[in-house]
């Protein structure tokens, strides 16, 4: 509700964490899985073996954390488990299992009414992902559901006001799919729907480099793309994967990642010329369900994050017509890989056990990697992540310890299982 100290704060969500990441063909498909009794052998070997480790020796690493400095600035109280976070702006939004949308300063201490509850928003369904396109803001939700939202401002202009005006698939969608039987697909075995539905979780959104195309995916094993101007679903890849779509990424080039509780990534682009989005390859490396997916800026290289404690990383090759290939691993975490983020040279990984890595790919051709600082305090596990420069600028550490070499500020935000969003500040020297 406010913005406090960092006391301890129980949930009184009803909702058991194991029904939150459940995969319609397989229950037990996700990170509560890993936390049986074999767990702890597993987490003191290292995960994915036959990958190499991109990162150093941990006695390297800790010379370069030393001069990094970090801290928590701030804890954001929720009444519920956060899924889902995402910056507009001078804005922080979050969706949560109790299907409420809140609002937060981008900077907690700007904020002149921290105690505010907040909620711009609720529905129903757990808010599993949030996009902002222009002024609409787009909701994924558990019931099968995507919902715009349109921002707009009161009177005075100094808080907004949003109204629901829209949800996918609309009736107008619905009403022109109806009366035909072609648009009509199995979804159960006794049971049809319009190929417009999503008939499970809607896990993901992303947007279009031009914002003229929402795309979502489900645990129905889905992915649709929605055209942003009137929200007339265009395309429905059914069947994309064997099992649950966990997450999905876009590049700035038309390519579409999709990662599944069926362990592999795939890799879709509409090509010139055609009307609907087509396979161009199956990433496998990872031995669980693969949950969070980043992308570098420029579209070079893929992280992806899975049940098996690795984070991947996927470089292209130009050697192989610019496929995907892996690189090595981030290792680091010793549970499930939840949640990624990244921001220029920096990587930022959510663990299910309550733990947050921050990476730095580094290098003449940016091929090394190390992990710059290890942030603690959530209470379980963490969710989501969101990471931001502060306004790009170069400071210096302003730590009071004598150092006046340059560096760069970065707020992270990460919402968890424990119904807490922290705000991290962290201090990056230039190499």
């Amino acid at each position: 509700m406010g913005l406090l100290p960092c006391p301890l704060f129980r949930s009184k969500d009803k909702e058991q964490p194991q029904s939150l990441f459940r995969s319609q063909s397989q229950p037990h498909s996700n990170f509560l899985h890993s936390q049986s009794s074999t767990s702890s052998s597993l987490s003191s070997q290292p995960s994915l073996p036959s990958v190499p480790s991109l990162t150093p020796p941990c006695s390297q690493q800790h010379e370069q954390t030393s001069v990094v400095h970090h801290r928590c600035l701030a804890i954001l109280k929720g009444h519920s488990y956060i899924f889902s976070l995402i910056l507009d702006g001078n804005i922080l939004y979050s969706g949560s299992s109790n299907s409420d949308i809140r609002s937060w300063s981008k900077d907690p201490s700007a904020d002149e009414n921290p105690t505010a509850l907040n909620i711009i928003a609720t529905s129903n369904g757990a808010v599993k992902s949030i996009v902002v396109i222009g002024d609409e803001l787009f909701s994924a939700h558990q019931d099968c559901k995507i919902r715009v939202w349109k921002i707009g401002s009161n009177d005075n202009n100094k808080q907004h006001k949003y109204n629901c005006i829209a949800t996918l698939p609309t009736m107008n969608d619905r009403f022109l799919r109806f009366f035909s039987s072609k648009n009509y697909v199995q979804v159960r075995r006794h049971k049809k729907c319009t190929w417009v539905h999503h008939v499970d979780t809607v896990s993901a959104l992303a947007v279009s480099k031009d914002g003229s195309f929402l795309f979502s995916a489900s645990w129905d094993r889905t992915f649709k793309i929605w055209r942003t101007s009137d929200f007339r679903c265009l395309e429905s890849v059914a069947n994309a994967h064997d099992d649950a779509i966990n997450t999905l990424v876009l590049s700035n080039d038309g390519f579409v990642y999709t990662g599944s509780a069926d362990k592999k990534i795939k890799v879709w682009k509409k090509q010139a010329g055609e009307k609907k989005h087509s396979l161009l390859a199956t990433m496998e490396k990872h031995k669980s369900a693969v949950n969070a997916l980043a992308l570098s800026a420029d579209g070079s290289v893929l992280y992806s994050g899975a049940c098996d404690r690795s984070i991947l990383v996927w470089e292209k090759d130009a050697n192989v017509g610019g496929e995907m290939v892996v690189a090595g691993a981030l290792r680091g975490h010793n549970k499930a890989i939840l949640c990624l983020a990244v921001a220029a040279d920096l990587i930022c990984s959510g663990s299910a056990v309550s733990t947050i890595r921050i990476w730095r790919r580094s290098g003449v051709e940016k091929t090394n990697y190390s992990c710059l600082a290890v942030f603690e305090g959530h209470r379980k596990a963490i969710k989501c992540l969101t990471i931001t420069g502060m306004d790009g600028k170069s400071i210096s550490s302003g730590k009071g310890d004598g150092s006046n070499s340059a560096g760069t500020s970065y707020l992270v935000y990460s919402g968890s299982l424990d119904c807490d969003i922290r705000v991290w500040h962290i201090w990056v020297p230039i190499l």
